[in-house]
């Protein structure tokens, strides 16, 4: 058997997968998400760990723990996690909806430039990067910065506290903007720019690679044999997209969690011109192109428990009617945005409400604005000749049947429903999997695990209204944009 742990970012879930991929139980637990200032999201990775080891304890009862053979993981990108030279953590984790480096961005992209930027990683600065955030620390925080003797990302931290070996994957790496993802290899031109030594980075690995066993303590603890292999894992998104199969060149998957992705694999490195997609390195070996939003499930979440005080989601989708004929419009960006935007002083509007609105029109209004949203980055990838036909989803929000109709008629493209809704826990276990050599490789894993039990089509004539609902969305954000900046 093998374990997945996906970090996230409201809670570490954790499951537990025969060698045919069979789930045979899967456990969450929930840790603080810190708010210290406006755009500012932080958390504390001995949370972490405290809940990932309580989790895997509670995974693991009544099982054999002898049948255990590895463990993968899957995690939340972009979040910087400093050691000192005792390998202790010196502040509280900064992380990825995290908007506080817009003047190192701004420092990077138009004093660096945005053309060095992707020569040197295949991206530019966005705010939830990690190469941003330690600009930040050296300004802001300079005794802090000092006493840096090795920067981590979230889900690795957990990996070494496991095995004692700072390590990251390629995946997870790409969302840094200190890695040359075209060559997979540490950007020493990236490390000159933050003031940091390559030595500081963790050992590079991919993402199906063993990069240690259980330590003795760790081991005793969770009752299970030091021979447990840890594979490296993966990015939350690249994770997802294993767990969705949707690996191989122009396979795409949607992830409707916190945030939003749209995900499609690519055999070839390629760059789109204005950087509005991120251009990072794939699980399988290869590479991907993904549009981030910031704020996806996110929204309704904080639609329905924060504002209309309801945990009945089902009860307030019933009552939608008229799709594609909503005339309230929301911006998803609770959190700034990151693609295409890049502007982390975004907020979210609703426009369009008159005397005659009615909750259900706000309620449809969000849910069709994560929808317009995650078609921005579809746009791009149509710009650069890549055709989409058809996307695997993923994530919270996609149990919604109301939500999967919605995004397949405005983004025009087949919904494939799996099986499996795991996610990204599944990913990093099939991961594991591969590390044990149990199957020879990540595409081997997903022809025997990987199942489609439904699809939803786009319907031609609500596509035809929400192609003309969408190009209304889209001339929203331009003309909000000068507002943003008196606001912030």
């Amino acid at each position: 058997m093998y374990i997945g742990i996906d970090l996230g970012t409201s809670a570490v879930k954790l499951l537990l997968m025969d060698e045919n991929g069979l789930v045979k139980c899967s456990v969450s637990r929930e840790y603080p998400l810190y708010f210290p200032a406006p755009g500012w999201s932080e958390q504390n990775p001995e949370d972490w760990y405290r809940e990932t080891m309580k989790g895997m304890q509670e995974l693991l009862e009544g099982f054999d723990k002898e049948e255990v053979r590895g463990i993968g993981f899957s995690g939340q990108m972009h979040g910087l996690v400093v050691l000192d030279e005792n390998d202790e953590v010196i502040r509280p984790a900064i992380l990825w909806n995290d908007g506080r480096t817009g003047e190192e961005c701004e420092y990077l992209n138009n004093v660096i430039g945005k053309k060095k930027l992707s020569e040197y990683t295949a991206n530019i600065a966005f705010a939830g990067f990690t190469a941003p955030k330690l600009l930040w620390m050296r300004k802001h925080e300079p005794e802090n910065f000092a006493r840096i003797k090795k920067i981590m990302l979230p889900k690795d931290f957990l990996a070494y506290r496991l095995t004692g070996v700072h390590c990251t994957d390629v995946s997870d790496a790409s969302g840094m903007l200190l890695l040359d993802v075209k060559k997979r290899t540490w950007s020493k031109e990236m490390c000159e720019i933050c003031h940091i030594r390559e030595d500081m980075l963790p050992k590079l690995f991919e993402s199906s690679e063993c990069v240690g066993t259980l330590l003795s303590g760790e081991a005793k603890m969770l009752g299970l044999s030091q021979d447990v292999k840890i594979a490296a894992g993966a990015g939350d998104n690249a994770a997802a997209a294993v767990a969705a199969g949707a690996v191989g060149d122009g396979n795409c998957n949607i992830s409707l969690g916190t945030s939003g992705t749209v995900f499609i694999s690519s055999s070839r490195f390629g760059v789109d011109e204005n950087n509005a997609l991120h251009a990072f390195c794939d699980a399988n070996g290869a590479y991907h192109l993904m549009g981030c939003m910031l704020s996806a499930a996110s929204c309704n979440k904080w639609w329905m428990d924060g504002i209309i005080g309801t945990k009945d989601y089902g009860k307030e989708q019933d009552k939608i009617e008229g799709l594609g004929e909503n005339h309230v419009f929301y911006l998803p960006y609770l959190m700034g945005e990151r693609s295409p935007h890049n502007n982390p002083n975004a907020r979210a509007v609703f426009i369009g409400m008159t005397m005659d609105t009615t909750r259900a029109d706000m309620t449809q209004a969000v849910l069709e604005g994560v929808a317009f949203a995650l078609r921005d980055s579809l746009e791009v990838a149509k710009k650069m000749g890549i055709k989409t036909e058809r996307t695997r989803i993923c994530g919270g929000g996609a149990k919604s049947a109301l939500w999967k109709k919605i995004i397949a008629n405005v983004l025009r493209v087949k919904v494939e429903v799996l099986q499996a809704q795991e996610g990204p826990a599944l990913g990093g276990a099939m991961l594991a999997a591969v590390a044990c050599g149990a199957y020879e490789s990540v595409e081997a894993a997903v022809a025997k695990i990987v199942r489609v039990v439904d699809a939803v089509e786009p319907e031609p004539w609500l596509a035809d209204k929400y192609e003309q609902r969408y190009r209304q969305f889209q001339e929203i954000y331009p003309a909000c944009k000068g507002l943003f900046e008196l606001i912030k």
